[in-house]
């Protein structure tokens, strides 16, 4: 029965915040326009950077991801929901960043949360053709876990959807977003990374 109010709770927490338009707080403390300026010219990570929890979730497909071994690629991790509306919103943002930066380093990987089966997770990829990884639960409620690691990491619970992080080479998280955003931004934010 716990498991129930569980489900329900990370339900609640994600519809009331699917839709958010704000920067995650930890990053946007930081001076962002002196921070870039040095990214370009140093490629120094930002101040505010932490190191990003490591994981293993499983792809659509049952293949194990551990993103401790993706190590030298600049990664958009991604918590959405295929019924969230601005989670898809940025689906097709995404599918055009994987197809053009992907030879730069790039891999875009979205983590579902409470959108049912992988069997309906990957029809739903099909529809939206989604050129980028998708993972899901390995048993039960693990990409809750790795949800609340990262809302421990940045200071600050993810409660809405979409919420998506950009990690360096090195595994540290140097910038998030909570809400949705197009290519332009995205790119702008991942450019000093790749």
């Amino acid at each position: 029965m716990s498991r129930i109010y569980i489900i329900l709770f990370f339900i609640i927490s994600f519809s009331i915040g699917c839709g958010k338009e704000k920067k995650i707080e930890m990053v946007a403390t930081a001076n962002e326009n002196s921070n870039q300026t040095n990214i370009q010219q140093n490629e120094k990570r930002p101040d505010y950077a932490v190191k990003a929890p490591d994981f293993i979730l499983k792809t659509v497909n049952g293949e194990e991801f551990k993103l401790s071994e993706k190590k030298g690629k600049v990664i958009l991790l991604n918590f959405w929901g295929t019924w969230c509306g601005p989670c898809r919103r940025e689906i097709p943002d995404f599918v055009k960043l994987q197809s053009k930066y992907k030879k730069d380093g790039l891999e875009i990987v979205g983590i579902t949360l409470t959108s049912g089966s992988p069997k309906n997770i990957l029809s739903f990829m099909k529809d939206w053709e989604i050129n980028y990884t998708i993972l899901t639960d390995i048993d039960e409620n693990e990409t809750q876990l790795v949800t609340y690691n990262y809302g421990k990491a940045i200071g600050q619970a993810i409660t809405g959807i979409p919420t998506t992080l950009i990690i360096d080479r090195d595994g540290y998280i140097v910038k998030g977003y909570i809400g949705p955003r197009s290519e332009e931004i995205f790119y702008n934010d991942l450019k000093p990374y790749l």
